[in-house]
């Protein structure tokens, strides 16, 4: 192989690498901020990186043995806090930079929490329950040392539920020897969960939705919507939104598209999609995911896994304004794209905080021993949203940035003023 065709490798993973793809918005940030080199190093990758191995007996009498990460990016303003999601694909780098993603989610959410984040590679797809159950256990006993509801709090996340989130606060429970439903959100109500958590993330999206488009002069009636991933974030999302009269014209799953110019009838869809969130499995005129994303519409919502918008596809993009639901969605090569074509980014650290949010409520509950209604949660969930809505858009006007940029403004800044005052760096 070349020296040519080595760099070109090399160049294509770095670009789709999550963790670059992080700190290539952060090295920006810290140079418009005027920051020393050490805040940049300090915030670049987690404090603390974790890799577990994880023996699971299986249904058939194996032992298989899984990998599984834990990352805390800073805590510095507190806590880390942040979802473990398993998946087949997770990586390291993965972990690390949607780690580093949550630390600036809680900052511009004003959160009292840095980043954290966790994954075990695994299909839970292809695993009975009985595995799945091992399988959380053992992800819990393998981090027990170094989590908990002072430390690190963690929450669900890609084809993680409440089921497992109870196992994993149950396990933790054992392992202490007393009752600590503060040790992790995301749990059923039964077990001390939130009123609202289920559909937080897609009701801090449907508040964003509102206020770009209102922002930009769309009407709800006639706006188009296309919403890449039919999961909890992506089915509920969809339903807000075709209550509303929102026209969604297209949705994916991860057996393909499907996409009606003239609207989807949305009802149906959620009736006839099965746990995992497919339905597309039932259309014989299906498309591509990367189809998809390139058919016409107002507002494009990623809603799947991260690395969708890429330099390739975002000349071809028929949108107006993309928001982010998934985290990580769009390079940093697809951003300067979509920015030169005027296509405004709501950046997932922005648009999908209703989750960390709401979790924060249900920790916020836990430690008091007091728990709100669900209108009460729904109120301040949508004052948080629009406050930080508010500042990230402001900011993005005051310095002549993108959206991305602006939120990372104010986020690092919070979490450089607290490293300053801890005396981390200078």
């Amino acid at each position: 192989m070349s020296v040519q065709v080595k760099e070109i490798i090399q160049l294509q993973e770095e670009v789709s690498n999550p963790l670059h793809e992080f700190q290539h918005h952060l090295r920006e940030v810290c140079e418009l901020l005027r920051y020393s080199e050490a805040v940049y190093e300090l915030l670049k990758e987690p404090l603390r990186f974790l890799t577990v191995r994880i023996p699971v007996r299986m249904d058939d009498g194996t032992t298989k043995v899984f990998t599984g990460y834990r990352a805390q990016h800073n805590d510095a303003v507190g806590p880390t806090k942040g979802g473990i999601r398993f998946h087949p694909e997770v990586t390291g780098d993965e972990v690390k930079a949607l780690a580093g993603w949550m630390s600036l989610k809680c900052g511009i959410a004003d959160l009292p929490y840095g980043g954290g984040k966790g994954g075990v590679i695994c299909d839970p797809r292809q695993m009975s329950t009985a595995e799945l159950e091992r399988l959380s256990r053992g992800y819990v006993r393998a981090v027990s040392q170094i989590v908990g509801p002072t430390k690190d709090i963690p929450a669900p996340d890609v084809f993680t539920n409440p089921q497992i989130i109870a196992w994993m606060m149950d396990e933790y429970s054992e392992i202490r020897e007393f009752e600590s439903p503060g040790f992790i959100t995301g749990k059923p109500l039964v077990l001390g969960g939130s009123v609202g958590r289920e559909t937080a993330t897609s009701k801090g999206l449907y508040h964003i939705y509102n206020l770009i488009t209102q922002m930009k002069g769309i009407p709800t009636q006639d706006a188009r919507v296309i919403i890449q991933g039919f999961g909890n974030v992506g089915s509920y999302l969809a339903k807000f939104l075709y209550e509303q009269g929102v026209k969604i014209v297209g949705i994916g799953d991860a057996n393909g598209a499907i996409y009606d110019a003239g609207g989807l009838d949305v009802p149906s869809l959620l009736e006839r999609r099965d746990s995992f969130g497919a339905v597309t499995q039932l259309f014989t005129n299906k498309i591509s995911n990367q189809e998809l994303l390139e058919q016409p519409c107002d507002i494009l919502i990623p809603a799947a896994l991260g690395g969708q918008l890429t330099k390739e596809n975002a000349p071809r993009l028929q949108c107006k304004i993309v928001i982010e639901a998934a985290n990580g969605p769009t390079t940093a090569e697809a951003e300067r794209i979509l920015q030169e074509r005027g296509i405004i980014v709501v950046p997932d650290i922005l648009a999908n905080s209703g989750g960390v949010i709401v979790s924060y409520f249900e920790w916020v509950q836990n430690n008091q021993g007091f728990y709100w209604d669900e209108a009460t949660v729904d109120k301040m969930l949508q004052e948080k949203t629009e406050r930080s809505f508010r500042k990230a858009y402001e900011t993005s006007l005051q310095y002549k940035v993108n959206m991305r940029t602006a939120v990372y403004m104010v986020a690092v800044r919070r979490l450089a003023e607290a490293a300053r005052v801890r005396g981390w760096v200078d």
